[in-house]
């Protein structure tokens, strides 16, 4: 497979790397960059456990090659807050207790936020819709609509 050379902009640095063409993101984050927000679940997009952001658009990083994010904001979720900043949505999954066993948030955490940047003014049927896509597979669904749901009135807080 030949090498691609690629320009990555990754939580706010700059990176340069050299690649097989057809590697996938995913692999470019966790195996190059040692980023751990992003977690390995299918491998096809499907589940949301890899889920990015790609200019601010949520984006599965299993399925995509990483010549898609080449010129592009990526942020993972190491990019969206520190522990002693959290986002928004970070501390809404913590004060609402969004997770049982942690394999989906990720996907829930940077899909949620990058729903909540187009609808910071949700209703429970836009944060369902918004989420239907990612799977979780602990059955946390109604803390995960809780914490959704406290993100977007922390974000309100926050810009008020």
């Amino acid at each position: 497979m030949p090498e691609l050379t690629v320009q990555l902009r990754v939580n706010g640095v700059s990176h340069e790397l050299n690649v097989p063409a057809d590697t996938k993101l995913y692999y470019v984050l966790h195996n190059d960059l040692e980023l751990n927000g992003p977690k390995w679940g299918c491998g096809l997009g499907e589940c949301g456990a890899c889920t990015v952001l790609i200019d601010g658009v949520a984006a599965r990083s299993c399925s995509l090659p990483v010549s898609v994010a080449q010129g592009r904001e990526v942020t993972t979720l190491e990019g969206l807050g520190s522990a002693a900043d959290l986002s928004p949505v970070q501390q809404g999954f913590i004060e609402a207790q969004g997770a049982q066993c942690g394999y989906c948030l990720n996907g829930m955490i940077m899909t949620a936020h990058a729903f909540l940047a187009r609808n910071p003014n949700p209703t429970e049927t836009e944060i369902r819709e918004a989420l239907r896509y990612n799977l979780c597979r602990c059955g946390a669904h109604y803390e995960i609509l809780n914490a959704v749901a406290r993100a977007a009135a922390l974000l309100k807080e926050k810009l008020a």
